[in-house]
């Protein structure tokens, strides 16, 4: 009869450690698909923006080509690229700003 009851504590014992990996497994899982996700929204943000920089760069060959290097060019053009950054960098933190709120709020 001792043997049995060795037995069943060593299944219930493995049976509950089983289920705490399984747990565990799946909360990691979660937590991957929670990145991906997250990289999928930079990837297609930085696609977004380089398409932006590339008009910004043709437009500025197109001033060059038809008015001359001048520095004002130049200008407009990094002025561009920073204005559209900074506002990136406002949007990123305003999206912090509501998931901790949202968070705090749940």
């Amino acid at each position: 009869m001792g043997q049995f009851v060795e037995m069943d504590i060593f299944f219930f014992i493995t049976t509950v450690v089983v289920i705490a990996i399984g747990v565990l497994l799946f909360a990691i899982l979660l937590r991957i698909w929670r990145i991906l996700g997250h990289v999928e929204e930079i990837s297609r943000d930085v696609s977004e923006e380089s398409a932006l920089v590339r008009g910004d760069i043709a437009e500025l060959r197109q001033r060059i080509k038809t008015e001359g290097l001048k520095v004002t060019h130049l200008r407009k053009f990094l002025g561009a690229v920073v204005k559209r950054a900074v506002g990136a960098v406002k949007n990123v933190r305003k999206a912090r700003v509501r998931d901790r709120d949202s968070e705090q709020g749940a």
